[in-house]
């Protein structure tokens, strides 16, 4: 197993690597596919019908924003937590999916990245849906963590071979100090995750927004403090703006 790491528009994307095919462990954004194409045909030499599945961990745009695309480029099979599809629905959903769009823009602004097309689906149509606790398809030495708190559909990824471990965006990182993610929708189910990924034997863990480490019990004892006992998100801190406002 190799385990490539790719710049993507504003996160890091990680392509697996067997004989057998390849996995992409997260459905990155719609503006990394081209990228990522150019990688397994002219770096790897593979075709692209080699791309076997794509893991969505959650359906923020740098997650699951080129995952249609790249099933209608290569044939593969994508994968996510069964309630993934619906994270954007309704009126509400669909304010939320084009606020999500544009703070992606926002963050690539302060990345410096030039304005790409990232615009994506909201409804996720999966060909597989996940369970906690059962092996990837297909790469059956993968395992599926349910690590929900960012979303109500979070999931990680562990190799248990090489120790590894893929959280996505359950830990990021403000001002060079390991931070719980923006949104925080579900703060007792972020907690509960993070004690769970405490608890795996110090795995090198790789982030979408950090670069590799392993962590300690003093790191997860500080993110634990600095984690949110109410949900922490958009509408919300919205909402705490105009209060602070009209005082």
């Amino acid at each position: 197993m190799k385990l490539h790491t790719l710049k993507g528009y504003i996160q890091n994307v990680f392509l697996v690597e067997y004989e057998h095919g390849l996995a992409l462990l997260d459905g990155c954004s719609r503006a990394d596919v081209d990228m990522i194409c150019a990688f397994i045909s002219e770096h790897l030499g593979r075709q692209l019908t080699d791309l076997k599945v794509i893991v969505v961990t959650h359906m923020h745009p740098d997650h699951a924003g080129g995952a249609h695309k790249l099933r209608k480029i290569s044939g593969c099979q994508i994968a996510s937590h069964p309630k993934a599809p619906f994270w954007y629905r309704g009126l509400v959903g669909k304010l939320a999916h084009l606020t999500d769009v544009i703070l992606t823009y926002w963050v690539a602004g302060r990345l410096g990245r030039k304005k790409r097309h990232i615009w994506y689906s909201p409804k996720l149509k999966p060909n597989i849906e996940l369970a906690d606790g059962q092996p990837l398809p297909i790469f059956n030495d993968w395992q599926v963590l349910f690590t929900p708190g960012h979303t109500d559909h979070d999931l990680s990824l562990w190799h248990s071979d090489s120790n590894t471990l893929y959280i996505a965006d359950l830990i990021v990182m403000v001002k060079r100090q390991l931070v719980p993610p923006f949104p925080v929708c579900h703060p007792n189910q972020y907690r509960r995750s993070l004690q769970r990924i405490a608890a795996l034997p110090s795995p090198n863990i790789f982030f979408a927004h950090v670069p590799a480490r392993s962590l300690g019990a003093d790191d997860f004892q500080q993110l634990l403090v600095r984690a949110p006992d109410k949900p922490k998100n958009m509408w919300r801190a919205t909402k705490s703006r105009i209060k602070h406002v009209f005082r």
